[in-house]
Formats: C-alpha cells, sequence, structure tokens
C-alpha cells in the first residue's frame, strides 16, 4: 500500500482513541491528529510522541484548521460536543459541531480538495422510535424535543453533502463503553429497544472506510452492532447494575422518562458491517468487558454504598424532578401524560 495521509480530530474521545491505537497498526498512514489540548488529551495523546502528528487546536478558529488541512488524503471527523453537556450548553454544541465542521469543510475544500471525508453522526437524529424501532437509513429525521445534538448532527451532515468534496456518514448506535451514570440516563424510557456498539467495533469501521472509499462514497449508512448486540433499556441497566454491584434498579416510579428519547433497531446496519466487516463484539463481549473493568473490590465496595449510590443517582433524575416541580414544561418532554 503507498504511504497516505489521514487527519484524525476527537482522538481524545472513546471512539477516536480506538481509531487512533488501530490505525497505529498501519506503518504506510501518516497520521495527523487534531485536538483541544487540555489534560484528558493530553495525557492521552502525548505518549504517541513522533509517531504522529499532534496538533492542539480549537476546531472553531480556521487559522488552527489550516495548520492541518493540508495534503489529506482522508479526515476522520469525530471532535464533537455530546450530551449531556451538548443539552446543557446548546450555543457551545452549535459552535463546535456545526461551525467546526464547516470550518473543516473549507479548509479541505481549499487545501485538500480531494480528500475523503469520513464523519460520525448519530442514531439521535431519528429522533423518538419508541413505538416504531427498526429504522433505516431512508426514514425521516425528527430529533427529539431539547436534544440539540441530533439538531447539530443534521446541520453539519447537510454541510458536508452539500461540500465539494468526497464523502460519507456513519449514524452511530448507542456506543456503549467508557460512559458515567449521568442524569441522561434517566431521559430513556426503559422498554427503549436498544442496539449497542463497542468503541473498537465502532473504531474498526472508520479506519476500515479508508480502504473502501469507492462502496461507501457519497453514502450514508446506519453503524450499530447488529442483532447479537440487541436488548431493551431496562435489561441493559439491570445486567450493568449487577456488574457494577448495584443490585436491583429499585428506582422511585417515573424515573425515568417515558418519551422523546431516541435509540432502536437499525434495520439495514448490516449494509455497513457487509463492506466493512468491522463487527467482532456482541452483548457477552460488552459486558465481559466492562465486567474485567471492576476488582471485586470495587464491586464489593459498590454494594456496600448501593443505597446511596442509586439515592444520588435518583436524584440527577429531570423527570422526577419535573414530577416533584410540577414543571409543566418538563413533565411535557419527559411524559405523555
Amino acid at each position: 500500500m503507498k504511504p497516505i495521509s489521514v487527519l484524525l480530530t476527537g482522538a481524545s474521545g472513546t471512539v477516536g482513541y480506538e481509531v487512533l491505537k488501530q490505525l497505529m497498526d498501519f506503518p504506510n498512514v501518516n497520521l495527523s491528529v487534531f485536538d483541544k489540548k487540555y489534560p484528558g488529551s493530553i495525557k492521552k495523546l502525548e505518549p504517541f510522541g513522533k509517531r504522529i502528528n499532534l496538533v492542539y487546536g480549537d476546531i472553531t478558529n480556521s487559522e488552527s484548521i489550516e495548520k492541518i488541512a493540508a495534503n489529506q488524503d482522508y479526515i476522520i471527523h469525530l471532535a464533537a460536543i455530546i450530551p449531556p453537556v451538548a443539552d446543557d450548553f446548546p450555543e457551545t454544541a452549535r459552535l463546535v459541531n456545526i461551525e467546526g465542521t464547516r470550518n473543516l469543510v473549507k479548509q479541505l475544500e481549499k487545501s485538500s480538495p480531494n480528500c475523503f471525508f469520513i464523519y460520525s453522526s448519530s442514531i439521535s437524529v431519528y429522533g423518538d422510535r419508541l413505538r416504531d424501532p427498526y429504522i433505516s437509513v431512508g426514514d425521516p429525521l425528527k430529533p427529539s424535543p431539547g436534544d440539540e445534538y441530533a439538531v447539530t448532527k443534521i446541520e453539519a451532515e447537510k454541510i458536508i453533502e452539500n461540500s465539494s468534496l468526497d464523502w460519507t456518514i456513519f449514524r452511530l448506535a448507542a456506543i456503549m463503553g467508557g460512559h458515567k451514570m449521568s442524569k441522561l440516563m434517566f431521559h430513556q424510557p426503559l422498554d427503549t429497544s436498544l442496539e449497542i456498539a463497542t468503541p473498537q467495533d465502532t473504531a474498526r469501521a472508520f479506519v476500515n472506510a479508508i480502504f473502501k472509499r469507492e462502496q461507501l462514497s457519497k453514502r450514508i449508512f446506519n453503524l450499530g452492532g447488529g442483532e447479537s448486540c440487541r436488548i431493551d433499556y431496562k435489561g441493559f441497566l439491570e445486567r450493568s447494575f449487577e456488574i457494577f454491584g448495584l443490585g436491583k434498579m429499585d428506582f422511585p416510579e417515573r424515573a425515568f422518562a417515558e418519551q422523546n428519547f431516541h435509540c432502536g433497531f437499525y434495520k439495514d446496519g448490516d449494509d455497513l458491517e457487509n463492506i466493512l466487516h468491522f463487527r467482532n463484539h456482541s452483548l457477552h463481549h460488552y459486558f465481559e468487558i466492562e465486567r474485567k473493568k471492576f476488582s471485586p473490590l470495587k464491586r464489593f465496595g459498590a454494594s456496600i454504598l448501593r443505597k446511596p449510590i442509586k439515592y444520588y443517582l435518583s436524584k440527577q433524575s429531570e423527570p422526577l424532578m419535573a414530577l416533584r416541580k410540577n414543571d409543566e414544561k418538563m413533565k411535557q418532554q419527559f411524559f405523555s401524560k
């Protein structure tokens, strides 16, 4: 394989870091990594030293992008503000997710017009699919009320599609791994149909995409783990709580929202798998990976403190907060009645 130049954004994120590690297996890839400088990115990226061209900068600043936009054959664009931060700071999310993508596109059109743009979008663009969980690429894009992240992803997709660059877009299912429990866990109805993908499999899709440009060009795909990665949200949480040593899912009634989230099963997810062959993991693999992260000592400690931990978590439930404060606007977001 002749040498190729690849630009990776968001390498310090969960999927981005896996992409970075996997690209290290390809000696003919000249890799440039563009990321925001903060303690987490320094800790993750600096150890790669001279094996990568590491550039710190601000994706919303055109001058920063100019430093890395020239002579790129491919870009894997993963940098984004994600929930719950995107929901709490929607203007920041718009600035990074939309204007940052616009900056990248403009600079690449000018400095690397033949670059193949590989973009990470989200299942959130389809909105609430609780009653119609089987999702295809051609389905309407209807973000749930208040889902600023989904809105930014749709806008970024349009920017890429309307550019003069060659491109492909992957709409990612629920990427599980490296998540912390937060208020977001209560936004999702317990009977949600959930298809996950591990960060490792997801990264493999982006890496393999470099070598399948012809089949992916100007196409949008749904990226999920497939049938072996499907479960309902309640079942997913029950198994997770068992692994963490937290026991039963004994939260107060109506702690979880009943509508207006996203997720579902990808009806056409095999289309991307048939091209890229990226799936190695099932739900079983995911839970085994998570189990290995928790030593018996950590699990024992969590089991001792399970009541105060779950009490603390329940305090983060915005659906419960809406009911207790009788906040009509929030109640309409989370509940149908």
